[in-house]
């Protein structure tokens, strides 16, 4: 998927899926380049050293990132980077879209960027996931981001404000583990942090690559329900650096109730065009593919002379 639309207020959002598998090395230099450049402005006290930061190919053949640029000069000024992992159920498995990292220039935070970063990603993969539910996963000490998941995904757990979602299933539990035996390389949490089962929590978190994302509880963005704040500060030492687990599902009555609820009203034909456009690659690609006798794609092999 390489979906471009505008934004209101002058910007441009590319959101490519999986670029380490088909970009060329300069134009996957000039994508890390460009996230790096955003992080710079977030987090001046040093460069995070895991994920698509790490500008590795195989990486960024597992993420899905959306690019946030000015449409006048093509400055970068946001980003959100997910990753895809697989998940083994025994049974079978199961993909997860880890909610990864947003920033943004901390000049344009009360810009109107929020409903482009923290959801119009999910959406599209869901309708490229054939409108099957897709599970997501986040990690954060981060109240306000917390709450958002909680509220706007279906079935999480944990979810502090209630309710029937804030319900532990056997599958959550599934999923968690197989996420924190194999894949903690996707958020930056180190070998010796402990998870723990009954509450989600991961205790001494920043020790994977991850340790400039780490806040105090008095720095770290609130939600607007003070009970999301009191549960934070309850169950996460912030003074170690613990982390909760959130998994949930992004399904369609959650893609529509997103669009109707965050989506300006002037950005709807945008995104329309958008979801049109993952669908499209989604059924044409294949063909494309297939019908292209000169290069290779992944398996797909070019035709050979004579046959």
């Amino acid at each position: 998927m390489d979906v471009r639309l505008n934004a209101s207020g002058g910007y441009r959002v590319r959101i490519v899926e999986r670029p380490g598998l088909w970009m060329s090395p300069d134009e996957l230099d000039k994508l890390v380049a460009d996230l790096r450049q955003v992080a710079s402005k977030t987090l001046p006290a040093g460069e995070l050293t895991y994920g698509v930061f790490a500008g590795d190919r195989d990486r960024l053949g597992q993420s899905v990132i959306t690019l946030v640029s000015r449409r006048d000069d093509q400055t970068p000024v946001a980003f959100n980077a997910l990753a895809l992992m697989e998940v083994d159920l025994g049974h079978r498995s199961e993909e997860v879209l880890h909610l990864g990292l947003v920033m943004v220039d901390p000049d344009l935070r009360s810009q109107g960027l929020s409903w482009v970063l923290y959801g119009l990603t999910c959406v599209l993969m869901l309708f490229r996931n054939g409108m099957r539910p897709l599970w997501i996963s986040n990690v954060t000490q981060v109240p306000a981001v917390v709450g958002l998941v909680g509220s706007g995904f279906a079935r999480v757990f944990p979810a502090p404000e209630g309710g029937v979602q804030n319900r532990r299933s056997l599958l959550h539990l599934l999923l968690a583990r197989d996420i924190m035996q194999h894949h903690r390389h996707v958020f930056g949490v180190g070998p010796e942090a402990i998870f723990d089962e009954d509450r989600f929590v991961i205790a001494n978190a920043y020790t994977g690559g991850s340790d400039h994302l780490k806040k105090t509880f008095a720095d770290a963005p609130k939600h607007r329900n003070q009970v999301v704040n009191d549960y934070c500060r309850d169950q996460l030492d912030y003074d170690r650096g613990d982390d909760v687990l959130q998994l949930g599902q992004m399904d369609t009555p959650t893609a529509l109730s997103y669009v109707g609820r965050e989506v300006p009203r002037g950005s709807f034909a945008a995104v329309a065009l958008a979801v049109f456009a993952a669908v499209l690659q989604r059924l044409a690609m294949p063909l494309w593919q297939w019908a292209d006798t000169q290069r290779d794609f992944g398996i797909l092999r070019a035709r050979e002379q004579g046959k």
